[in-house]
This record gives C-alpha cells, structure tokens and sequence, in this order.
C-alpha cells in the first residue's frame, strides 16, 4: 500500500481488564481526596492486582482522611468482581496501603513556580513575588509544573469526536460490552475483555473496517457459539456502522476459543500500562506519561487534556484536518518550555499562524489550565476506562470546541494581516 493507503490498528481493553482495574482504583482514591480537600491535595498513586489482592502505593499530601481500603472494595465491587468464579471478590480481596507525603523538594516548586520564587517588585526590592496573572486565572497562579516531560495532543477531522475512528470503535466496542453485561444482556459475561479494530485508508480516510477481534471474559458453561452470536448481534452489529463492514471484514471472537479465566486471576495488573488505550490508539504520538491517579499539578494529565483540547478546537475551527501539538515543561517551571504543532500537510492557513494563534490564546501553565478546565473536581474515575478522549458520552471540558470560532476569527486576522504585508 502506498503512504496514503494503508490498514491501522488499535486496541481498547472493558474495566475488568486487571491494568484497567488499577486505573480505576487509582482514580476513585483520587477523586475520593479531592472531592474534601480540592485545593490542597497532591496525589500520585499507583495500584497492582493480582489474585487476590490489590496493593495501593504513591505519594499522597491532603489535610482531609480517605479511607482508601473501603475505595477500593467500592471500585471492585462496581466493575463487577462480586462472585468468586472469576477469580477476585471485591469483599475478600485483601488489600495493602503504603502511601507516604509528597517530597519536600517537589512540592517546593510546584506550590510556587520558579517564575515566581525568582521574579523581584523592583531591582531594590529584598521580596520575591509573582508576576500578574491573566486576569481569568484567579487561583493556583503560583503553581509550577509538577514534573518535567512532554504530552501530546491530537485531533483529526475523520469523526464526529474528531478522534481517529480505530481507537474510537475499539473504545466503544469495549464499553459496549460492559454495558450488555451489566444489564443483563448477556448474562454470562465477566468483567475481563479486550477489543481490537483494524481500519482500512484510501487517501488517508478511513473507507472501511478490515478486522474486528473481541475477546471476552466468560462463564464457563457457554458455548463458543451463543458467545461469538450473542457478540456479534448485540455488540459488534450495534458498534460499527454498517457501511463500515463488507463481505471481506473479519471479525474473530473469543479466537482462542476459550476465555474463562481472566481479570487479576489471569493476568497480574498495574495502573499507567495502558496509555496507548488512553489516548489515541497508536494514532499520535505519545509524551510516555499516564494519567490515572495523578492530581492535576501533575502535567502528564493536565496539559495533555489542554493540548488535546487545542488541537480539537484547531480542528473544529477548519484550520486544518488533522493537528498535533507538543508542549514540554520543567519541573518547577508555570510556563512551557516549547510548543510544537504538527498538521500533517493538512493546514487551511500557514501552520507558523496556527502555532502564533495557539501561544497568543492560551497560556498553557499548570494554573491556567486547572482554572480553565474546573479540574479540581471529581471527575476522573469515570474516564479511568475507555477513554479519556472522544468521549461523546460525557461532558468532559477538554472536550469541548467552544475556542473554535475565536480561533477562526484569528485565523481571518492573520490572513488579511500577511495579504496587507505582501500588498
């Protein structure tokens, strides 16, 4: 196939998957701090499962008390590991907490950013101080980056959610199997599941899909058929559009042929192994940073929501098909270190008017976005599995394009701004 025509694949995994337990157990601790304590919490909080048992680890600052054991059983039970057949009891699990305060020397810089520990009144002046704030950021203006790194973030205009349509029907194919199983659907269903979907392009647009895989955990008295049939109705039918399938799709079903033992039984699970699920599938790149379990100082999460939230509304305002932005940071730092935008070829304007555009709108610093996107809510269990983006299903305000029409309004700016200098 030539560079324009090719096959793409990506995966998604339900929320029994045992990774996808330790994100959600790591997120509902988190939103569990920060529902009481929403200005001063620091959470980094990692998770293992395995038979059972779940192990919860990290670095956690708050003034209030959470009891982490009860979030955890509470999480369990809710995926749906309540019967002993599959391998892990949400009320017999035993359950190991080692969580210590954030380091000193961290937490210096991000509850004030170097900009603002190094920043002198006047040249006279023995105070340190901030500089001004925008005047939309009212809180958290002296925070710095909680750790250095890079997060990418990327849009294409191949989906109504502007996500790219691999990830998207995985993700959904995946949450609709959960959804079947608890309602009762298909009864049979365990809470452990993966999905799979390959797309094929013709001129780089997604025309049709090549392969389905699903696997799914199951009760052991089913047969292989009533499985791939009750799948194939009630799931895979429902998901991809029928446009989308032809004659020459391949849909595999439970192709080992047997799926009963599965979830923290099958498979030992860590929380941040899934950040390709998480994200875009494969599709973008990816800064190496997870988000489950970090509070929103923590850039990984942050300002890979704000860039996601950049390149989407970029999209949404035509100023080009596809878009992905890099922003880095240093630890300590309030301001990126670079911004970096990547439209493919795909740009409606020149691509250096789209970068001047993005740094001039939106400043990017831990502050600006935590006050812009409300992040100091609970609200992070509930993208913990199938997607922190393309979530048409929630209002999530990274997910919005309400910049759009301001940055179209710039884009005719800058326009009618390079005409005038060339005339």
């Amino acid at each position: 196939m030539s560079d324009s025509n090719f096959l793409f694949t990506s995966e998604s995994v339900t929320e029994g998957h045992p990774d996808k337990v330790c994100d959600q157990i790591a997120d509902a601790i988190l939103d569990a701090i920060i529902e009481h304590d929403p200005k001063n919490a620091r959470v980094a909080c990692e998770v293992a499962v395995t038979t059972g048992l779940a192990v919860v680890i990290g670095e956690i600052t708050t003034t209030c008390s959470v009891d982490i054991p009860s979030v955890v059983r509470d999480t369990i039970r809710d995926i749906g590991y309540i019967d002993s057949r599959f391998g892990f009891d949400s009320d017999n699990c035993g359950i190991v907490v080692s969580i210590k305060e954030q380091s000193p020397d961290i937490a210096q810089g991000v509850n004030k950013s170097l900009e603002c520990r190094t920043t002198p009144v006047n040249e006279d002046a023995t105070d340190i101080e901030c500089k001004p704030s925008p005047p939309d950021v009212t809180e958290d203006a002296e925070l710095g980056a909680g750790d250095q790194g890079m997060v990418f973030g990327y849009a294409t205009n191949e989906t109504p959610e502007l996500m790219p349509m691999p990830i998207l029907l995985a993700n959904k194919l995946a949450l609709r199997l959960t959804e079947v199983r608890k309602s009762g659907e298909i009864s049979y269903l365990g809470p452990d599941g993966k999905t799979q979907v390959t797309v094929e392009y013709v001129d780089n647009a997604p025309t049709r899909v090549d392969t389905v895989i699903i696997s799914s955990q199951h009760a052991p008295d089913v047969e292989l058929e009533t499985i791939r049939r009750d799948i194939q109705a009630k799931v895979i039918d429902v998901i991809i559009p029928p446009h989308m399938m032809d004659k020459d799709t391949k849909v595999y079903v439970n192709p080992t042929g047997r799926f009963v033992i599965g979830g923290p039984k099958g498979d030992a699970g860590m929380s941040g192994r899934k950040i390709i699920v998480d994200t875009y599938g494969g599709m973008a790149r990816h800064g190496g940073g997870s988000f489950s379990g970090k509070d929103p100082t923590k850039v990984d999460r942050s300002a890979a929501y704000a860039a996601r939230y950049i390149a989407k509304n970029v999209v949404a305002a035509g100023l080009a098909d596809k878009c992905e932005i890099q922003v880095s940071y240093a630890i300590g730092v309030a301001q990126p270190i670079a911004i970096y935008v990547n439209t493919f070829g795909t740009a409606h304007i020149p691509e250096a008017s789209i970068s001047e555009i993005i740094m001039r709108r939106f400043a990017l610093t831990p502050g600006w976005i935590i006050n812009t996107f409300r992040l100091r809510r609970p609200i992070y269990r509930q993208v913990a599995a199938y997607g922190h983006f393309g979530r048409a299903d929630l209002d999530l305000p990274w997910e919005r394009t309400d910049s759009a029409g301001v940055l179209q309004s710039d884009a005719l700016a800058a326009e009618a701004a390079l005409k005038a200098s060339s005339t």
